[in-house]
């Protein structure tokens, strides 16, 4: 039985913010661009009970919370905090995968203590984090990712929640399927219509009919209706490339929330490669249309795409050269000729959950 905690830093950007300037500490604080174009990038939880989110445009934003003080966000300090962070987790196994600078996946099944118990041990790594950053953390601890992940949101912020192996089906049954990690609102939303509102519903389908649904997706949703996921924590894996995309609820025709939404997959690809150092040149961005005609744009930069400027001024760039009035049904941003292909496998291509 394998022992995972999945750790996931509380508003990480605009606690940081928090927590180096005073003047900002319990003010409502959103770390993203300018007032009239920007995004929000995170949002303080003093600002999320206003109902301000993160990849909200910021003009929505400041409608839901006037008060809001938007902040510049600054990446080497955040890669830095996230480095520190890492450092940590080290002290306890080697099996760390990080999945942005904010969050990671521990696999304690083996560990360099005299601990048994996954959940002391992240209990200890969250009052390091905090005693070492002036930072709060929370912790999911389960027996795979999927668990351990959802169980991280359970409690936030600071919160600790374990699903222990007795309680595994238990947990799924009850869960709402807008909770499960790897369904996305899309997806969701056309699970709600078949009836399909928690676990204990998606588990009464089979694999077949799942799959004959959702095709391969089926294959995952049966896996994790009841309660299985393979997957290891894997710190070594070498990328192809990376790679995520957005299916929206409704299709856009408005340029300016589909700037808005390409920004929000700007960010998450970003995210992936500070995390884990590894960079690109070229940028490629995929247009589904509502006819499910789609097309890519690329283009091939001189230099690694190592700041979030960079890739954002690039993405914008190729969505502006496609000039076509039909509406987006889909939208993709993905990161070839990594800096990590020098050896290992040359093969694999990630995609990111948006």
């Amino acid at each position: 039985m394998r022992k995972i905690i999945h750790i996931d830093m509380d508003a990480f950007y605009a606690s940081v913010e928090q927590r180096d300037f005073p003047e900002l500490m319990d003010k409502a604080i959103a770390v993203g661009g300018s007032k009239e174009r920007g995004v929000v990038m995170t949002a303080s939880y003093q600002a999320r009970k206003y109902g301000v989110r993160s990849a909200m445009p910021s003009v929505i934003a400041y409608r839901k919370c006037p008060h809001l003080i938007f902040v510049k966000p600054r990446f080497q300090v955040y890669q830095q905090v996230s480095q520190q962070i890492r450092k940590i987790f080290f002290r306890y196994t080697d099996l760390v995968e990080p999945l942005s600078l904010d969050e990671a996946y521990l696999d304690v099944t083996e560990n360099k203590t005299s601990f048994n118990s996954a959940s002391r041990i992240a209990r200890e790594i969250k009052n390091n984090i905090l005693q070492e950053t002036r930072l709060t953390a929370s912790a999911g601890v389960s027996v795979n990712k999927f668990l351990a992940k959802v169980a991280s949101d359970y409690r936030k912020p600071n919160g600790l929640s374990v699903v222990l192996p007795q309680q595994v089906q238990g947990f799924i049954d009850s869960l709402e399927i807008d909770k499960f990690h790897g369904i996305g609102k899309v997806t969701a939303k056309k699970m709600h219509k078949m009836g399909i509102h928690c676990g204990a519903d998606l588990k009464s389908f089979s694999k077949k009919k799942l799959v004959e649904l959702f095709g391969k997706n089926g294959r995952f949703y049966h896996q994790i209706a009841h309660g299985i996921d393979e997957r290891p924590v894997n710190p070594h894996r070498v990328r192809k490339s990376i790679s995520t995309e957005n299916t929206f609820d409704q299709d856009i025709v408005d340029p300016e929330i589909l700037r808005w939404e390409l920004i929000k997959i700007v960010r998450k690809v970003m995210d992936w490669m500070e995390a884990h150092e590894t960079y690109g040149r070229t940028a490629t961005l995929k247009v589904k249309f509502n006819d499910f005609k789609q097309i890519t744009r690329s283009r091939t930069h001189h230099s690694l795409i190592d700041r979030y400027d960079i890739l954002e001024s690039i993405a914008c760039q190729l969505q502006e050269s496609v000039d076509d009035p039909r509406p987006v049904r889909l939208l993709g941003l993905g990161i070839s000729n990594l800096n990590n292909q020098d050896s290992g496998d040359q093969k694999s291509q990630l995609r990111l959950n948006l």
